[in-house]
């Protein structure tokens, strides 16, 4: 998801099929906050927001994170 601001964008997992790792990535592509395993609901989500502002929210599957020794404040290249 690519922001037209910065802010605290907030994402919940209702009606998703499985479960994921979601990363929040600032205007510099620096990982500020990462959910991993975030796991799919039906009602009473919760709610992943960060700890800083974003501007870029990236999905992928679960486990992604971890397999690829990503860790907040690691810097992404986007191409």
């Amino acid at each position: 998801f690519i922001f037209n601001e910065e802010g605290y964008h907030e994402i919940w997992m209702m009606n998703m099929s499985l479960p994921i790792d979601i990363m929040w990535i600032d205007k510099d592509l620096k990982i500020i906050d990462i959910a991993e395993s975030a796991q799919p609901c039906k009602f009473n989500c919760p709610i992943y927001r960060p700890d800083s502002k974003a501007s870029y929210v990236l999905e992928v599957n679960s486990g992604f994170a971890k397999e690829n020794k990503l860790q907040i404040g690691d810097y992404i290249s986007i191409s």
